[in-house]
């Protein structure tokens, strides 16, 4: 087993260097380990699916840096703004339909895109390194068990670029409510209720 190299906080730019070369890498997120990859190229995108074994019809989520980067790949309105300043950074990936001129390979050509937001300080200067959102998902092969310490990762992702040191704090997948239609719904269950998005919107 081929042994991928630890980075520190302090080393960002030689992980978003290695994102920038269409390479993969691991980081923690509030939630589990994640794995991620520039949004803006196709070969990135391949080289995580072939990472993580993952079947073409499934689509990654992306990961944006602030309200602003979100706005630049997906349309927003006043409740799903409510939602943005309420609940992220956070534990909730919202559905979102997708901006005119996103490429179909980011999403498979489907109407919306899955949005979370940076929820460390670490993550969001990697994403503004890089320069653009960055797919992300969990650590670990598809339909297996996510990844819970970069002992693991290491087993499960041979062919990692790098590993950002750090911790996850939830262990426990995202929220995903679907902004997307007239009726917000929860598509998976998390750390997050109907009665806080509920909350965030009467506000």
């Amino acid at each position: 087993m081929n042994k991928i190299r630890r980075y520190r906080e302090s080393e960002i730019e030689q992980l978003a260097e290695i994102l920038r070369n269409d390479g993969t890498v691991s980081v923690p997120t509030d939630t589990v380990y994640g794995v991620c990859a520039r949004m803006d190229s196709l070969t990135a995108q391949e080289n995580l699916r072939e990472l993580k074994h993952r079947p073409e019809t499934k689509a990654f989520p992306i990961m944006c840096s602030d309200l602003e980067q979100i706005q630049s790949v997906a349309e927003t309105d006043a409740r799903s703004e409510k939602l943005i300043q309420a609940l992220m950074p956070g534990p909730v990936t919202l559905i979102l339909k997708k901006k005119e001129g996103i490429p179909d390979y980011v999403n498979g050509g489907m109407a919306t895109l899955a949005i979370r937001m940076a929820t460390s300080e670490a993550v969001r200067k990697l994403i503004s390194a890089v320069g653009c959102p960055l797919f992300m998902t969990s650590a670990n092969q598809s339909g297996e068990p996510v990844c819970t310490s970069l002992d693991e990762i290491e087993r499960s992702c041979q062919g990692l670029g790098g590993m950002l040191e750090g911790t996850v704090t939830f262990g426990k997948a995202s929220t995903i409510i679907d902004c997307s239609q007239a009726e917000i719904k929860i598509l998976r269950p998390g750390p997050i209720g109907m009665e806080e998005i509920e909350s965030a919107i009467q506000k």
